[in-house]
């Protein structure tokens, strides 16, 4: 983290972009959304014909990890900064009515967003709970599964947000996220830049800092790929990538 970032108003940066995307999906943003954009990652046309079109509309996500997490029916996951709920109902599908998802996000209208269409989806086994990723309201080893899509990099304790993934996961349970990394460390003074950390540029963290941080909570097995279908869009983040190496990665590491 950046000894200079305003941690407080990154956390309203964040807020402020994330309820944009919730409330005009088609508005300008430094990344692309929607339909074009989950089809691209890769996500199987057979899951969005029943994900909610708003959910696919509002995806922010970075990259598609849904074959690395290899979700099974009766399964318990949680998806980290769920958002509209696009990742949370492809999910659901994966894990049937006999298992569950719960999504964890920290802005209002995205999470009314999530429980108005889980509703009437009648997804009946999504729940959305308010909280930070850092902090998670849940018990000791609740899930199988904790997924994640271009989330942790807007935080600014990212060791926390592994160390509690790693918590509330069972034994052998499976953290499989896609993030946004950067090959070389980026200067201080993009890192303390609030405004291209709610980007998802100013909080990608050096790759090799990035794997150690989640071996440094106790996962293994640590796999990890590039999302080359993934560009931002404007050209201050399309600078940054060249610059810097900032790129779109999936990973998968199992507890111990």
């Amino acid at each position: 983290m950046s000894k200079s970032l305003d941690v407080d108003k990154l956390e309203r940066e964040v807020k402020s972009v994330y309820r944009n995307v919730a409330e005009t999906p088609d508005g300008e943003f430094h990344f692309e959304m929607g339909q074009d954009l989950v089809e691209r990652l890769g996500y199987d046309t057979a899951d969005l014909e029943y994900v909610p079109q708003a959910a696919i509309d509002s995806f922010a996500g970075v990259g598609h990890h849904f074959d690395l997490a290899e979700l099974e029916p009766r399964e318990t996951v949680l998806d980290l900064g769920s958002g509209s709920g696009m990742d949370m109902f492809v999910a659901a599908l994966h894990v049937t009515e006999t298992g569950s998802v719960t999504g964890v996000d920290m802005t209002d209208e995205q999470i009314e967003n999530a429980r108005r269409l889980a509703k009437e989806g009648g997804f009946h086994n999504v729940r959305v709970r308010r909280g930070h990723i850092e902090s998670l309201p849940f018990d000791d080893e609740s899930f199988d599964a904790v997924i994640s899509n271009g989330v942790i990099n807007l935080s600014a304790e990212k060791d926390r947000v592994f160390a509690e993934a790693y918590r509330v996961l069972k034994p052998g349970g499976r953290l499989v996220l896609s993030d946004i990394i950067s090959e070389t460390q980026m200067p201080e003074r993009i890192k303390s830049n609030a405004d291209l950390w709610a980007a998802c540029i100013g909080g990608a963290e050096q790759i090799d800092g990035y794997r150690e941080m989640v071996e440094r909570a106790g996962f293994e097995a640590v796999e990890l790929r590039e999302n080359p279908q993934y560009q931002f869009i404007s050209d201050q983040a399309a600078n940054a990538c060249q610059t810097y190496g900032v790129k779109s990665v999936s990973l998968v590491a199992h507890k111990r």
